[in-house]
């Protein structure tokens, strides 16, 4: 190559992860300690209930790790159910859906052990400019977090309106 002549490089590609269901359905939680697993108890009934249903995801995310990153980035729809301090009576179910969510989460409106991961999970995904473009937080209020292996009886009422909630918002978006 001349002096006159400069080398220039291809431009880097970055693989877009292939597109999982419209919509993903992330219930997070510890099962071990009452309250904090509703995430995860709303999330398995809901795969029972709705099973075959197309286009929606259910996922246990347990608490959370950098692993679920590839799941968020690869939907257009993300809903997470999890615990969240809404300073209301315990079960009660509040929904959060866009720029509120990503709001709730970072300023710490959640109540759970793994609030900081949801937080960056959402940041790596909207600094890849892959942050799912509907999302929203299906928060239900705790009552406690003692070792235990079932919700108190407030939150476990409250799974069943939590699922219906899921599924208005789900119906909602795919309409």
């Amino acid at each position: 190559m001349s002096e006159s002549q400069t080398s220039v490089a291809a431009p880097e590609t970055r693989a877009v992860p292939e597109k999982m269901a419209d919509v993903l359905v992330l219930g997070l939680g510890n099962i071990l300690l009452t309250d904090e697993g509703v995430g995860v108890y709303v999330v398995n009934r809901l795969a029972e209930e709705q099973a075959g249903v197309p286009g929606i995801e259910f996922m246990d995310g347990g608490t959370l790790s950098f692993t679920l990153a590839n799941a968020i980035v690869s939907t257009d729809a993300l809903i997470v159910v999890d615990t969240a301090a809404l300073n209301a009576a315990p079960g009660t179910v509040q929904v959060f859906e866009g720029d509120a969510m990503d709001h709730f989460v970072s300023t710490g409106g959640k109540s759970s052990v793994h609030e900081v991961s949801l937080s960056d999970l959402l940041a790596v995904a909207a600094l890849e400019g892959l942050l799912p473009a509907r999302r929203a937080l299906v928060g239900i209020q705790p009552q406690n977090f003692d070792w235990g292996e079932h919700p108190t009886e407030a939150v476990a009422n409250a799974i069943p309106r939590a699922c219906e909630t899921v599924m208005e918002i789900t119906r909602r978006w795919q309409s």
